[in-house]
């Protein structure tokens, strides 16, 4: 098991990086998949491979408009709910729109697949959930205070998913991603994830600026472990599986010195200048958590969870993808 295989799936946010990494998988293993976005943060340029595939549907659509939950919902077996929107920055800045999407939108697709009498749904949670707990690693029944309104729109989302369950007997799982990077995750704009962001940096020699001293570290969590989780959380047949959340991560902890000098050595290997490029270090950023670091023990125990890609082969596999996609953006002498 473990494996979604001749399904009805519904991804939202199906167009963001995740989503589309989902999507991908999916699609290889015979399923119908239907894509729910409304492009705010999706790309689609991440989609456009997808959309010749006889198994692909795309419905332009927003999760804060019920009846285009209710749409997108119909007749599907399984929902992967992605769609939400990241990053604690933007959230500081403008906390409405991020409840309106993340708590907003989740309730609308919790209702429509309740009233649709979808199976199973998995959705995105987050690692900042933890908040203030300084307990490590990260252990799914100890959190801290939210500190951020990001991480109370996902923390709100999980207490939702736990009533929605007890209510109307419906199978949900929550995944909290840490620190997720891979292939179409976008270096641009206010709110680009950390790796994208050093790695364009880098590829234009230009430093890359680290908030704080660089001893925050994170676990960085390869985009095709958490593939792997969505599809074991969505097939998973054991009761005390579901209803409930789990860490997706590696395990392991890196800097964000290490990880700008593992950044470093494996794009030195396409330009010879990156090695010599220097540091610049800035102040730390506010709501940002000093050390993440997960305890993946109970998925692997109740789902089988088993993070096959380290933080170096995530980074090694991914670094092709972003110096094909960005070296061209950035000028550089690919």
């Amino acid at each position: 098991m473990g494996i979604i295989t001749n399904k009805k799936v519904l991804v939202t946010g199906g167009a963001g990086f995740i989503g589309s990494n989902i999507i991908e998988k999916l699609l290889q293993q015979n399923n119908e998949v239907t894509c729910l976005d409304n492009f705010s943060t999706g790309k689609r340029e991440n989609i456009s491979g997808f959309l010749n595939h006889p198994g692909f549907i795309l419905i332009e659509g927003d999760i804060r408009n019920l009846d285009e939950c209710r749409t997108a919902v119909k007749d599907k077996e399984i929902v992967l709910h992605q769609a939400a929107l990241g990053s604690v920055p933007r959230s500081i800045n403008d906390p409405i729109t991020s409840n309106d999407v993340n708590v907003g939108g989740f309730l609308n697709m919790l209702v429509a697949a309740r009233d649709e009498g979808v199976k199973r749904l998995v959705y995105a949670a987050s690692s900042s959930t933890y908040g203030d707990s300084e307990v490590m690693p990260k252990v799914e029944d100890k959190i801290g205070k939210p500190l951020s309104p990001y991480a109370i729109t996902k923390y709100v989302d999980e207490l939702y998913a736990d009533v929605f369950s007890k209510l109307y007997d419906m199978e949900l799982v929550g995944l909290r991603y840490f620190n997720v990077f891979g292939p179409r995750q976008d270096p641009n704009g206010a709110y680009a994830a950390v790796i994208p962001k050093f790695v364009s940096s880098l590829i234009a020699r230009e430093s890359p600026l680290v908030n704080g001293d660089g001893s925050f570290s994170r676990d960085f969590t390869y985009v095709k472990n958490v593939v792997q989780a969505n599809e074991l959380a969505a097939m998973v047949e054991d009761s005390k599986a579901v209803n409930t959340v789990y860490n997706v991560a590696c395990g392991e902890r890196t800097s964000l010195n290490e990880l700008v000098g593992h950044l470093k050595n494996l794009l030195s290997q396409y330009d010879q200048a990156i090695e010599k490029v220097e540091i610049k270090y800035g102040p730390e950023r506010k709501g940002d958590v000093p050390h993440s670091l997960a305890s993946v023990e109970k998925g692997e125990k109740l789902l089988g969870y088993n993070p096959t890609y380290k933080v170096g082969d995530g980074l090694k596999e991914a670094i092709h993808w972003y110096w094909t996609n960005l070296s061209v953006a950035a000028g550089s002498n690919s």
